[in-house]
């Protein structure tokens, strides 16, 4: 099977949301769904860590900024379908969780699991995006200078 580079971009983006979203929303949403899912896990969760690097301004060279606790694991389907789950901290349902909805959105189970899961879950980071926006606006100043008449 050939994977096209939209559907690379569609498993980031849910991959990345998966991550993003606190393990909770995750665990709600997914108990939501019901869905009993028969699987082998390939890789048990595990802790561990990764080296976060940054960029001054962006454009500078890159530098170590320090580690990141991460917990990752991987599962394989009764149909084969494999999914990964990375995300920050130390939750290993998290984890799970992540990589069975990873492996369930390259089924035919993906519609179900788009409305279910990941719909709700972009929601809430829309809305804690736009709260953090409104926040930050609030303190915004305005600065402006009065002409002194000196010229």
């Amino acid at each position: 099977m050939t994977v096209t580079s939209d559907q690379n971009m569609a498993r980031k983006a849910w991959l990345s949301l998966l991550a993003k979203s606190p393990a909770a929303d995750v665990a709600h949403h997914w108990a939501a769904l019901g869905l009993v899912v028969e699987h082998h896990v390939l890789r048990s969760p595990e802790v561990g860590g990764v080296m976060v690097r940054g960029r001054a301004g962006a454009v500078g060279a890159a530098f170590n900024l320090g580690e990141m606790t991460v917990t990752r694991a991987s599962v394989k389907l009764s149909d084969g379908t494999i999914g990964h789950g990375y995300v920050q901290g130390r939750s290993k349902a998290h984890a799970l969780q992540s990589a069975l909805v990873d492996a369930l959105m390259q089924t035919d189970a993906s519609a179900a699991v788009e409305a279910g899961l990941l719909a709700p879950l972009r929601e809430a980071m829309r809305a804690r995006q736009s709260q953090r926006a409104a926040k930050a606006a609030a303190t915004k100043v305005d600065f402006f200078t009065m002409v002194r008449g000196e010229d």
